[in-house]
């Protein structure tokens, strides 16, 4: 089955909530995490929280023979700062909506309205 790949290797710290979201939405699906030491696990995404730190179910490690200390592994807490990618099918993407909420961070601050404070209603008499 192919996969779409997302990088969450540099995010920036404001658009990491938007993973954070969006991989939420994920749990109960089948997803494959490539670390940065070149392991692939593949396994069910139990949870996921605000450092994009992992939790994964019914694990298998893509690459037995190369790493078979791993095949005994069924359950595995992975912390998001030793991720270089999460793979999902791309049936699981909803890509106006990631694309949405995409344009939506990256729009330029609206801006705000300041009161004058030569209104505020205060004023000097001379006499």
């Amino acid at each position: 089955e192919q996969y779409t790949r997302f990088l969450i290797g540099l995010i920036f710290v404001r658009r990491v909530m938007l993973f954070y979201s969006f991989f939420k939405t994920l749990v109960g699906k089948e997803i494959a995490v490539e670390l940065k030491n070149d392991v692939v696990l593949t396994g069910t995404l139990h949870s996921v929280d605000q450092y994009l730190n992992v939790k994964l179910t019914n694990v298998s490690v893509v690459d037995k023979e190369k790493y078979p200390q791993l095949l005994a592994l069924r359950n595995c807490f992975i912390r998001g700062s030793v991720v270089r990618y999460i793979q999902i099918p791309p049936a699981e993407v909803d890509t106006e909506l990631l694309q949405d909420a995409a344009r939506k961070e990256n729009a330029p601050p609206t801006p705000t309205k300041e009161k004058s404070s030569s209104s505020s209603g205060s004023t000097s008499k001379k006499t």
